[in-house]
């Protein structure tokens, strides 16, 4: 007899070993219909699987959170069957999932094509309507590799004999077409109903550049044709607002070949930056930071001390000097522990909490560079808090309350929190590694919010809390982090004086709120649109005339404004005003402000916004009120 769990608690009974399509058919035969795959003991297996012994089980369905990975995963077998069918010869290599899709990498006697896409769409389409059956078979290694040699698969054939020969593998099958796979997949080919092919990219086999080139083909997958569709819509946003376009645009930045990953700031631009980074030094005087600064330079010995030589060499500039090797600092933290470690301190003068407006450079790969968004020199809004082990919950709690506000002050309203934990390359004991995830976790609980936990996602010295703020087409963007490190102090020598006159290792906390700079300027301009609040926007408003009669007053308008700290540019040229409304308002300036000599003579400005919307006539002073107002911060 064997007994199947369900996770309600309920147990149904069975006297032969049954699949998990057969218990699920045993519920109900519209939970049949739906099963995608199952989870016996807590691993994902096909509907298929048999199970054999007591086991908990739990029904895969599109409502399940592995649903779509799972759907994505079988479309690129999909994709790949396709492929196959209009083009014989292609050869397979991988076709993992990714994020929001799949891709697959083939190997052809000519690169495909964009127009080759809407062709292997549509057989696509075919295979999905003939439901073909999925099925799963093992095979050992030497069996496999003769199995796709005999098919003329010569790439795969590689990727197997690189396996231990003790391995079984397991096949997938679908039709005329059998891949290597780790699994599980759909029932059936009928299952996968909301995919698109979205380009073709060239790819080196195995991402070597002495190899063959392949071409590989990007996907999309989703459970329903109402979700791919607000996919689609998505990217058709996302490309109307992409921050390098905008940033052209405005003459916000630019970036060039000589310095790759890095940026070259204009005036617009830069005036982003300022109220970004002055607001946010106006958190760090509120939150009782105090700002430092430390060298870009530091010698390799450091380095080799804080684990960052043996965990983080590879994404690490270094240079040379009289013999000695140093290292562009890819993070301020050892720096701000040099600071901590001039003076003797006490349990009472903890915490300590210093803030830096602190420049790193990570050597990125160039593939992997884009914009403003992923770059080589950046500037993050570190920080770093010195404290006792008893202080750590109300510390992250109350970073937690600074976090929120900062994002809905720059307009972000949906936030969610994640834990990442020890991830397999790390320094510290499991003991040490138990107690930091503990502390971010009851941290966030005394908060009242709810998390996500992300295994193998911290960082190399201690696990960190995640913020990811999703912006006005849905995107979710990960910015913040509070991480705890038990580790980094005590590799640096870092030491308080306790309440019993011994010496300890204050716990250090590493928190950043939007993060890299560049970045969260970058995810601002496309939350945006580059339409930025009156607070954040480079120019603040446009004064110009209708007549030359009106220069002078014109001139007054833009100084009196000037004066009261606001970014304005007065518009003196010989161009029709209608012209000058539609130039200003290309260039997203909030508030356009025309004079003629009604307005000359009264003292006041005819506001319009960038919207459109004509605010009328104004006393200059009753303009400064409402603008004093919409930026004060």
């Amino acid at each position: 007899m064997i007994q199947i769990t369900l996770p309600d608690g309920s147990k149904k009974p069975f006297d032969h070993p049954v699949t998990v399509q057969d218990v699920a058919a045993s519920i109900g035969a519209g939970l049949a219909k739906a099963t995608l795959a199952g989870k016996v003991d807590g691993k994902l297996v096909d509907a298929s699987c048999p199970i054999d012994h007591d086991a908990n089980l739990e029904i895969v369905t599109e409502k399940s959170p592995e649903a779509l990975e799972i759907l994505r995963h079988s479309s690129a077998h999909l994709l790949a069957q396709a492929v196959q069918r209009l083009y014989p010869g292609a050869q397979v290599t991988i076709g993992p999932v990714i994020d929001n899709g799949f891709y697959y990498d083939f190997a052809y006697e000519r690169p495909f094509t964009p127009e080759d896409l809407v062709k292997i769409e549509a057989e696509m389409g075919k295979i999905v309507k003939e439901a073909q059956p999925v099925t799963r078979t093992v095979k050992s290694r030497d069996e496999a590799v003769a199995f796709f040699r005999g098919l003329g698969e010569t790439y795969k054939a590689e990727i197997i004999e690189s396996i231990p020969a003790n391995e079984e593998l397991s096949l997938y099958t679908q039709g005329e077409f059998t891949d290597l796979c780790r699994g599980p997949h759909v029932p059936n080919t009928g299952k996968l109903r909301a995919f698109k092919l979205m380009k073709v990219a060239g790819a080196y086999w195995r991402g070597d550049s002495n190899n063959a080139m392949l071409t590989r083909i990007y996907g999309t997958a989703w459970l329903n044709d109402k979700d791919l569709k607000a996919y689609l819509h998505q990217l058709e946003e996302a490309e109307k607002r992409d921050h390098r376009k905008i940033g052209k645009a405005l003459d916000l930045f630019h970036q060039q070949e000589e310095s790759p990953g890095m940026v070259f700031w204009h005036p617009n631009g830069w005036a982003i930056w300022q109220q970004v980074e002055q607001y946010m030094r106006g958190v760090y005087r509120k939150s009782g930071y105090r700002e430092v600064r430390c060298p870009q330079v530091l010698d390799v010995s450091l380095w080799k001390k804080s684990g960052h030589w043996d965990n983080y060499a590879e994404n690490m500039f270094f240079t040379e000097s009289e013999k000695h090797t140093y290292a562009l600092k890819p993070m301020n933290c050892p720096g701000h522990v040099q600071i901590f470690n001039t003076g003797l301190h006490s349990y009472r003068e903890l915490p300590i909490r210093y803030g830096e407006f602190g420049g790193c450079h990570r050597n990125e790969p160039s593939g992997a560079l884009h914009g403003i968004m992923r770059v080589r020199a950046f500037t993050q809004d570190d920080g770093h808090i010195f404290c006792t082990p008893e202080q750590i919950e109300p510390e992250v709690t109350a970073f937690h309350q600074q976090a929120m506000q900062v994002y809905t002050d720059f307009g972000f309203q949906d936030i969610a929190l994640k834990i990442a934990l020890r991830p397999d390359k790390r320094i510290g004991s499991d003991e040490v590694w138990d107690r930091a995830e503990d502390a971010l976790r009851k941290a966030l609980a005394a908060a009242g919010v709810k998390w996500e936990e992300l295994p193998g996602e911290g960082a190399f010295y201690g696990p960190k809390i995640e913020y990811h703020m999703k912006d006005s087409i849905g995107r979710a963007w990960q910015v913040g982090t509070m991480q705890v490190d038990f580790m980094m102090p005590e590799r640096l020598g870092a030491e308080y004086v306790d309440e019993s006159s011994q010496k300890r290792h204050p716990v250090m906390l590493h928190r950043a709120i939007v993060g890299s700079m560049e970045r969260f300027i970058g995810i601002l301009i496309e939350h945006h649109a580059g339409h930025l609040p009156a607070w954040l926007a480079p120019v603040q408003a446009a004064v110009f005339s209708i007549t030359d009669a009106q220069a002078g007053y014109v001139a007054e308008v833009a100084q009196a404004l000037v004066d009261k700290g606001f970014r304005v540019e007065a518009d003196l040229r010989n161009e029709k005003v209608g012209y000058k409304i539609r130039e200003h308002t290309l260039q997203k300036v909030p508030y356009l402000l025309v004079v003629g000599d009604r307005e000359k003579e009264a003292g006041a400005v005819s506001v319009r916004t960038r919207s459109g919307e004509d605010l009328g006539s104004m006393p200059l002073s009753a303009f400064i009120e409402r603008l004093e107002a919409e930026t004060r911060r």
